[in-house]
């Protein structure tokens, strides 16, 4: 299987309140709204949005690794509202080793009520299901309580922490690996 069979078309996932969908510039004001709040970006690797023209220029990297082919991630919409309150999908993806990473990130109004565990829960059975993998793994700060209990209620199991694996906000910071496999998913 290669990067370039499965994201030269990133297929849109259904679950019972979101849709998983590539994003568009017209995406931007939604996503400005959640990733200028330093709450949502305090346990991730990237800043929050200062401006809308951040935005802006996340959706366009985004949209133009739609267009080489490259691994990128799926927008959040919420079907009741039609409103893009996220993004969760793969970062990396090594089908030699048939092995991916995913991140994910959320609307604090959207906390607390399940739905980034249904969306990586549907991110994970893509990941089995199409793209033949055979482990998927997520890593999150130690500090971040929500994060972790995602990816237990997802069905990952915690492997360890990697002591000051990443440099991030100008501190190294310890990460906590989550990982699925194939025969885990499977049973």
């Amino acid at each position: 299987m290669q990067i370039e069979e499965i994201f030269d078309n990133l297929p849109e996932l259904k679950t019972n309140r979101l849709i998983l969908r590539k994003m568009t510039l017209y995406d931007a004001q939604d996503m400005y709204e959640y990733a200028s709040d330093p709450e949502v970006t305090k346990y991730v690797i990237w800043d929050y949005h200062k401006s809308i023209d951040d935005s802006i220029s996340f959706l366009k990297s985004i949209i133009k690794k739609y267009e080489n082919m490259e691994v990128s991630g799926w927008g959040i919409e919420y079907k009741n509202n039609n409103k893009l309150i996220g993004t969760c999908g793969y970062v990396l993806w090594v089908p030699t080793h048939s092995l991916a990473e995913i991140a994910y990130a959320l609307s604090r109004k959207y906390w607390g009520r399940g739905l980034m565990t249904e969306a990586v829960k549907e991110v994970i059975k893509f990941g089995f299901e199409k793209m033949n993998l055979n482990r998927i793994y997520a890593r999150c700060m130690v500090e971040s309580v929500g994060s972790y209990k995602v990816l237990d209620k997802a069905g990952m199991k915690f492997e360890g922490v990697l002591r000051e694996q990443m440099f991030i906000k100008g501190a190294f910071r310890d990460m906590k690996i989550y990982s699925i496999l194939k025969k885990e998913y499977y049973k």
